[in-house]
């Protein structure tokens, strides 16, 4: 349920290419992809970061105060498709990685919060492999996933490319 080292680098890497004002992340968890990605903000930039899971936030909170950009990091406990539609801005970078089931329903509120020529990266949308089962029998996880990768390719606002970063990373660009 953690970003690994490798895609912990890989985010910061990306949002210090792009140097996002204002980044949107779905699924903070223990708050390391929180912290890799805020490690690319533009200097007056912010990190909004949505987690359902409050009996963590405590434990979250203890890494997070310990980040050099702490005061960039604002947490947000609750359903992210209740949380989003009332935050008043958009964002340059939303990464999402959580709630698989939801995958496409994030993505498609998601892409309206999205500045011109932002990003939205996904986590997970390899699934161990099982994106590529043909089985009808799929989880619901496993079908989502197959879901939001079919929207995503048919979807001409965007330009898209999938990473095999550990579990897979699909980035897409809105043109």
């Amino acid at each position: 349920m953690i970003s690994g080292h490798y895609l912990g680098l890989f985010l910061k890497m990306l949002s210090s290419l792009n140097k996002p004002r204002r980044i949107l992340e779905i699924g903070t968890y223990t708050g390391y992809s929180t912290i890799c990605l805020s490690n690319g903000l533009a200097k007056n930039g912010e990190i909004h970061s949505i987690d359902i899971n409050d009996e963590i936030s405590d434990f979250t909170k203890k890494f997070i105060s310990k980040s050099k950009n702490k005061e960039k990091i604002y947490l947000h406990t609750g359903d992210a498709k209740k949380i989003i539609p009332n935050l008043k801005d958009k964002f340059d970078l939303i990464f999402i990685d959580a709630d698989k089931k939801n995958y496409c329903l994030y993505y498609d509120i998601c892409i309206k919060k999205l500045n011109k020529n932002g990003f939205i990266l996904i986590d997970n949308v390899l699934w161990s492999g099982k994106v590529i089962n043909e089985s009808k029998d799929s989880d619901l996880e496993t079908t989502e996933i197959k879901k939001l990768n079919k929207k995503i390719l048919n979807d001409s606002r965007v330009e898209n490319i999938l990473i095999p970063i550990r579990d897979g990373l699909m980035i897409c660009k809105l043109t």
